[in-house]
């Protein structure tokens, strides 16, 4: 690790909020690169993840977690028990509301969730300020501000890039001084089999409908890199027969979509050609079986 004096700071930055609030959105955009998948699919993100954003004066380890929600499984809870765990270890919170939408009672109940944080610094931010008009952000602002003390209130737009830097140099100031906790050129400490098996689960994702995306799984059995070629051997996993018939679609064409849609985002990630072999397989309502949990990785 680079060991840097002379005021460098560095520390652990987590964004919490309503599911589809556009945290991984943000990540993604202050880190530079696509670490977490994105969906409008709630609970689209199912661990903490953690995105690398390296600048002169200092290091931010963002960590995207899942959505605070009320649980109706087992996998909900553990879901919450990783943003429970997040947040007590996590150096600053950032609240996030999106601009255009009324404070409701979903982000009253995360904001008094952050009272069991109480180490923590907060900041507010109001994201999605490029969908709304100026007048529409000035009052969310406002409204934000009135919810508590903040060390700052930030409107961003991580589809547009805009203050993004702001947004970083505010919650840097926030971390306390020591050395960079990550090599410089890192972006995330998942393993590439991580990040392949969230893109299929992405990819999978884009169409599901009703209960599936909920119960949609993937885990990576095998890769392997011979002449130019990654071959990739994973599973999607379903809970029940009619999912997995809905999954592969009619003569395997829902599949081969989903196949097409993850290459195009793992070749990038891998450099090169992709083979990808997917089977979709059933485990039988593994939201709510604490061993099925624990063999895709809850």
């Amino acid at each position: 690790m680079t060991d840097r004096q002379g005021g460098y700071r560095s520390g652990f930055l987590t964004f919490v909020g309503r599911p589809n609030v556009g945290k991984s959105t943000l990540m993604n955009a202050m880190v530079g690169e696509k670490v977490a998948i994105t969906s409008p699919k709630p609970q689209t993100t199912r661990r903490a993840i953690r995105g690398i954003v390296t600048r002169p004066d200092g290091q931010l380890v963002v960590v995207d977690t899942p959505g605070l929600h009320r649980p109706r499984t087992l996998l909900g809870e553990r879901l919450n028990d990783v943003v429970a765990a997040t947040l007590a270890d996590v150096d600053v919170i950032g609240f996030c509301v999106p601009a255009g939408e009324p404070i409701g009672p979903g982000d009253r109940f995360i904001h008094a969730r952050l009272d069991e944080a109480p180490r923590a610094k907060r900041i507010a931010v109001v994201t999605k300020l490029d969908a709304v008009p100026r007048d529409r952000v000035v009052q969310q602002l406002a409204a934000v501000d009135a919810m508590g003390e903040w060390a700052a209130v930030v409107p961003v737009s991580a589809q547009d890039g805009i203050q993004l830097d702001v947004l970083a140099t505010e919650a840097l100031a926030l971390m306390p001084e020591g050395p960079a906790l990550y090599p410089e050129e890192a972006v995330t400490d998942e393993s590439l089999e991580q990040r392949i098996a969230e893109l299929i689960r992405e990819a999978a994702l884009a169409g599901a409908r009703e209960e599936l995306p909920h119960s949609l799984a993937v885990t990576v059995d095998d890769v392997e890199e011979e002449d130019g070629l990654t071959r990739i051997y994973a599973n999607v996993w379903v809970e029940r027969d009619s999912q997995r018939i809905i999954m592969i679609g009619r003569k395997g064409a829902r599949l081969r979509e989903v196949g097409t849609a993850a290459r195009a985002q793992i070749e990038p990630l891998v450099g090169s050609k992709v083979f990808l072999s997917l089977h979709v397989k059933v485990a039988k309502e593994w939201q709510r079986d604490p061993k099925q949990l624990g063999r895709l990785g809850f």
